[in-house]
């Protein structure tokens, strides 16, 4: 007699599997800590420098060292802008700064209009020429500056560092350039239309709806020319026309260094970079970004 098997009772499993909203938030959750791990170690030498700028000179040698100073002398700082010119040399880089912010951004912008919006012969050609320098480092030509600024008795003045940044330069011609590109050629037409001429649609048009371009190109030459250290140190040899980069090799001596009054001049010299940075942190993301048309 034929037997009839019985199924064997089945045990439901558990599913471990995560779901896609468990798995998405668990990877956004991995993101965020590399970031913020990220920020702590890019935060610790900006932390040790401000523990060391408020120490006395006999604790910055202590080892192991201490990040909380066992009194906070905040007095380092009024040391530290008057054991050397602190202020001219601050005037100095200030000026410097300024006016290369304006020789790049009027050059920049007419060279990037002439390339983005203006057809003329061979301009595809010249432009290629223009990428391909930025292949040739900047230091090549140091000595035939340097030559001829001296033939023409520039050296020991500002004029080295102001006179070059009023012929532009590749890499922001080519950004500037390339955001000129996403503005509709509409534009163009109807103002020419109107009767504006090449300069007057430059002047009138592009650059009220250029300000995130312009923005970066100001954040760049900002914190270029800020902290360039290398040109003045070669074109600079008066200490009255140091700048702030100069400035602080005074404090390293021949026996010692004051690392405290180092750190705190340091810190009052990047002061107005990270302000500028958190100031125009938006524009700048913005103008990197170069999608569509900005106003």
């Amino acid at each position: 007699m034929a037997t009839i098997e019985q199924p064997l009772p089945t045990v439901a499993k558990s599913d471990s599997r995560l779901t896609f909203r468990q798995r998405t938030a668990l990877r956004h959750t991995l993101i965020h800590l590399f970031l913020i791990a990220g920020v702590v170690v890019m935060f610790i030498p900006l932390a040790w420098t401000l523990s060391t700028s408020l120490k006395s000179p006999g604790e910055v040698y202590l080892f192991p060292p201490t990040w909380i100073p066992k009194e906070i002398l905040w007095s380092n700082y009024a040391k530290a802008v008057t054991a050397i010119p602190f202020f001219r040399y601050l005037w100095n880089t200030s000026y410097i700064t300024l006016v290369s912010i304006a020789g790049k951004v009027i050059s920049i912008t007419l060279v990037a209009f002439s390339f983005a919006r203006l057809n003329w012969r061979g301009r595809d050609a010249v432009f290629l020429l223009m990428l391909s320098t930025m292949m040739l480092p900047p230091h090549i030509t140091l000595i035939p500056q340097f030559i001829l600024f001296k033939y023409w008795g520039w050296i020991d003045t500002f004029w080295p560092l102001i006179v070059p940044t009023f012929f532009g330069g590749p890499w922001l011609t080519f950004l500037v350039r390339q955001y000129f590109m996403t503005l509709p050629r509409e534009l163009d037409d109807a103002a020419r239309i109107d009767g504006c001429s090449s300069f007057g649609v430059y002047s009138r048009i592009i650059m009220p709806m250029a300000k995130p371009a312009i923005l970066i190109v100001i954040i760049y030459v900002f914190n270029g020319t800020w902290n360039e250290f290398l040109l003045p140190l070669i074109f600079l040899h008066s200490p009255s026309n140091f700048t702030l980069a100069l400035g602080l090799r005074m404090f390293q001596g021949e026996s010692s260094t004051s690392w405290n009054l180092l750190m705190a001049a340091s810190l009052l010299t990047m002061l107005p970079v990270i302000i500028l940075f958190f100031f125009s942190q938006r524009h700048f993301i913005q103008g990197i970004v170069f999608t569509g048309v900005k106003a």
